[in-house]
């Protein structure tokens, strides 16, 4: 009896040390979280327009006010929203709205990275549903549902600024429209990025090989670039029913990518700014490595990936993010500026940051919290 008794006690205590170490880590993750958010929100307490860079900023804050429930957070987007109007593009003659090359002016309604705005504000608006909140949003893809074009995701990073706000319209609004159309845009995308020999996205159809090449001659995949895909599949999975008919192709696309990610990384955990030819641009880059935590950790998380196979690739990744872009003050360094290649010589150092890599690394901690607390 006393044995049994002692056995007991034994897997009890070993029970509460397991426990309180998962704690232990938890805790470690969130408080990076807040180190990295506080920084950055004390070093930026006016808001920025609606354009992509802020407004991918804004997924990761989002991400990270849904797990710690900071209201700080919250207040932060939602007075960006409320500055911006809940709009992204403003212009309202829908005849003069473009989307098909690279703009900044307000006429760039259809242009991804003045949509991408759309993610938060519906987040928001799931929060506390105010249909001004997604009123705009409505107006802009469901008019650019009715034209007959298909050919809005001409880039890379389009992906991620347009497919979750379609999957979070379609979970607020339940018109399957909003999936239909998504996949008949990515279906274009993926005819002019998608690299089959190498798992891959250019970062557009002027970078496909041979027709570009790194100066070594080899092919040049951004690392920016496929990870706004990565983590683009991510959200939309996350928020696509199970048994829809197009989720079997995403998830293989993801897998596939995952792989072809894998096979890359770096032994120091980051993958460098033109993946398969480190010698491009050699060197660390934050916001393409925290964009492919994310998802992998989001894909392990979900059942979708083996965990067996990426964990220590996550875990590598993770332990550069938290000990070389990590800077002690909060800030995350080596994010690449804006740009859309490997640019050789080009200094991306400790100092360097962006608003884009901030939410990159907030997604990714908070996928590592969800990870930590499943395993």
């Amino acid at each position: 009896m006393m044995k049994k008794f002692l056995i007991y006690l034994c897997v009890a205590m070993l029970c509460v040390a397991c426990n309180n170490g998962k704690r232990q880590r938890i805790d470690e993750v969130t408080k990076t979280i807040h180190l990295v958010n506080r920084h950055w929100q004390n070093e930026h307490p006016k808001h920025g327009r609606a354009f992509w860079d802020n407004a991918a900023y804004h997924t990761g804050n989002m991400e990270a006010y849904l797990l710690t429930k900071e209201p700080d957070y919250l207040a932060y987007s939602t007075a960006w929203a409320e500055q911006n109007r809940w709009m992204g593009a403003t212009d309202t003659v829908k005849a003069r709205w473009l989307y098909d090359r690279y703009g900044e002016g307000e006429e760039f309604v259809m242009f991804g990275d003045w949509q991408v705005c759309f993610q938060t504000y519906a987040d928001l608006y799931n929060l506390s549903p105010d249909s001004i909140r997604i009123a705009r949003a409505l107006v802009v893809m469901e008019y650019q549902m009715q034209t007959p074009d298909n050919d809005y995701w001409w880039w890379a990073d389009g992906l991620y600024m347009v497919m979750p706000v379609m999957t979070k319209l379609y979970r607020i609004t339940d018109n399957e429209r909003y999936l239909q159309k998504m996949y008949q845009y990515w279906c274009y995308a993926d005819s002019i990025m998608w690299d089959e020999e190498a798992g891959l996205y250019y970062r557009d159809a002027k970078y496909v090989y041979p027709k570009h090449r790194t100066a070594s001659g080899k092919k040049d995949f951004w690392a920016r670039g496929d990870g706004w895909v990565m983590a683009a599949f991510a959200k939309v999975l996350k928020d696509l029913p199970e048994a829809h008919e197009h989720r079997h192709i995403y998830e293989a696309k993801f897998r596939r990518m995952a792989k072809a990610i894998a096979g890359c990384q770096q032994p120091e955990g980051y993958w460098t700014r033109s993946l398969l030819d480190p010698a491009q641009a050699p060197g660390p880059e934050t916001s393409g490595t925290a964009f492919f935590t994310y998802a992998l950790l989001w894909g392990m998380n979900n059942g979708v990936l083996e965990k067996h196979e990426y964990q220590p690739v996550a875990m590598k990744a993770w332990d550069y993010l938290t000990t070389m872009a990590l800077q002690p003050n909060g800030r995350v360094g080596y994010v690449q500026p804006i740009g859309e290649k490997a640019i050789p010589g080009q200094i991306v150092d400790e100092n360097s940051t962006a608003n884009f890599g901030v939410g990159a690394f907030l997604l990714a901690a908070c996928e590592m919290v969800r990870f930590i607390e499943t395993n």
